[in-house]
């Protein structure tokens, strides 16, 4: 489809997408969009609120260089990610695979750095475009396919915010003893998430800035309560080919969790400098990554390998995985109460930044996203996630085991395809136009992408191994989920070629 010309959009500081033509406004539609306005104005005069929707942030409106800056960068990931979230996924280790504490950590160090790698190479593109990390993905995988990424990334951030607010909500309760219901600390986890993240990035970015301090205090206070019934010596309960189908399927749902934050790395550096060093960027966001996600998934592990033989943390894991880790700060009394409150809380560091990156999402969508701003796609998606946490309450591990390795199979083949396309084709092409980012005769067709993409998630049907399907790869390495690197092997095999037909015939 051909670009019309671009129009300003008057609800957010952002332009429109051309997918399609703007017809004339009745009259009553006038009248609303005109009262859309007026009350969107009066919340985007709030102190701190970010008006900005999906447009490229220009140089000149960006931070200047600044240590703090940079130093920013690390405690972002820190604090998103030193939660009971990724505490909970290494409780999946001895619990749901049956490994033994040593493999189970063994599979956590390496599977979280390899996933890292690939978010903190997708954050780069943050300074360097000024563009959000979907419409990057614009410049890399044509303008219409990317869109299939955006759709497939606002559901992993959902995802990912309805597991908070489960585990969040599971945590509350137990503290009360169950006087709070799962279905209600779930409701206080979502409007706490909705207020931050309909702020905007400066308000956020603030909060992730300090959320990493009573988090590793409190989680240091659980190592100190509760580390004594730690088993390092747990053996693996699984043997042969089993134990090997184990660990791959742990290691691959380790890769998944600190991958899945490639799908929005560059989303909270667009205000960065344009000349901020790619490495600094890169160096400091993997720091941030590794440090979060091996301190709580390792301490997660801990408290797994500790329910065989202590059956008070049994029954608290039968009731939930919040009851377990809550039960790891009872013998602190009334304090360890108060500890597990922010823990508990603390899941909101984690889910703030992916709403608000889902909310933009929704923009880029097309324009009928853009009709509303973006405060208001996060308040509709803090909704989504609430139904869906009090109807899953009941039903973490399920989701962790299979959503999750679901959802980790596409971000890692749309990152092969940046990786190749930057290392093979860019370097032949003229310069990137980034302020052309609503133009989609400059960027590729993506034909050659698109393809890749459907080839990848071929191999990812013949490895996968859920309970919904079971590939005919996965069956024949014993039970291993083996569909993301089958995919991947795909992806890096046929996108080459086929984006070197591309080029040939069209030329960009």
């Amino acid at each position: 489809m051909a670009a019309g010309p671009e129009k300003t959009y008057t609800i957010e500081q952002t332009k429109l997408d051309p997918d399609s033509p703007t017809p004339p406004l009745s009259d009553s539609e006038s009248q609303r969009q005109d009262f859309l306005r007026r009350w969107n104005a009066r919340i985007e005069n709030m102190a701190g609120f970010e008006a900005r929707g999906l447009a490229r942030v220009p140089p000149e409106d960006r931070q200047p260089y600044s240590l703090m800056g940079l130093v920013q960068m690390l405690l972002l990931w820190l604090s998103a990610n030193a939660t009971l979230l990724n505490l909970a996924v290494g409780l999946l280790g001895p619990l749901a695979f049956g490994l033994g504490f040593v493999d189970s950590a063994l599979c956590a160090i390496f599977g979280i750095l390899l996933g890292a790698l690939t978010t903190a190479y997708m954050s780069i593109w943050g300074p360097v475009s000024g563009n959000r990390t979907m419409v990057v993905a614009r410049y890399f995988m044509g303008y219409y396919p990317s869109k299939l990424c955006t759709f497939l990334q606002i559901v992993l951030m959902v995802g990912y915010g309805t597991i908070d607010c489960i585990i969040g909500g599971q945590v509350l309760s137990a503290v009360n003893g169950g006087g709070l219901s799962i279905a209600v600390g779930t409701v206080i986890i979502a409007l706490l998430e909705c207020v931050i993240a309909g702020f905007g990035l400066k308000i956020f970015s603030y909060y992730e800035r300090f959320a990493w301090l009573p988090q590793v205090l409190v989680l240091f206070i659980l190592i100190g309560c509760a580390g004594p019934k730690f088993d390092t010596s747990l053996p693996n309960t699984v043997t042969g080919s089993t134990l090997a189908a184990s660990r791959l399927s742990f290691f691959s749902l380790m890769f998944y969790v600190p991958n899945s934050w490639a799908a929005a790395a560059s989303d909270y550096y667009v205000t960065m400098p344009a000349n901020t060093s790619r490495w600094k960027t890169f160096s400091l966001t993997l720091l941030g990554l590794v440090l979060a996600f091996w301190f709580v998934n390792l301490l997660g592990i801990g408290l797994a390998s500790g329910v065989a033989s202590h059956p008070a943390w049994a029954d608290a894991y039968a009731i939930s995985s919040g009851a377990l880790i809550t039960a790891g700060f009872s013998p602190l009394g009334g304090f360890g109460k108060f500890c597990a409150v922010v823990v508990g809380l603390g899941v909101l560091a984690n889910c703030t930044p992916g709403t608000y990156s889902a909310a933009l999402g929704c923009q880029i969508m097309g324009r009928w996203g853009q009709k509303l701003p973006r405060w208001v796609w996060v308040v509709i998606l803090c909704i989504v996630q609430l139904v869906c946490g009090v109807a899953g309450r009941n039903k973490l591990l399920i989701i962790f085991t299979n959503f999750l390795a679901l959802m980790g199979y596409w971000l890692t083949f749309m990152v092969c395809i940046f990786a190749e396309e930057q290392l093979f084709f860019k370097p032949r092409l003229p310069a990137i136009d980034w302020d052309a980012w609503s133009d989609p005769q400059k960027m590729p067709v993506g034909l050659a992408a698109l393809a890749a993409f459907l080839l990848g998630w071929v191999g990812a049907v013949l490895g996968m191994y859920q309970i919904y399907f079971t590939g005919p790869l996965a069956a024949a390495s014993g039970g291993a989920d083996v569909g993301v690197w089958v995919g991947t092997g795909f992806v890096l095999l046929f996108f080459p070629p086929l984006r070197w037909l591309e080029l040939k015939k069209f030329g960009r």
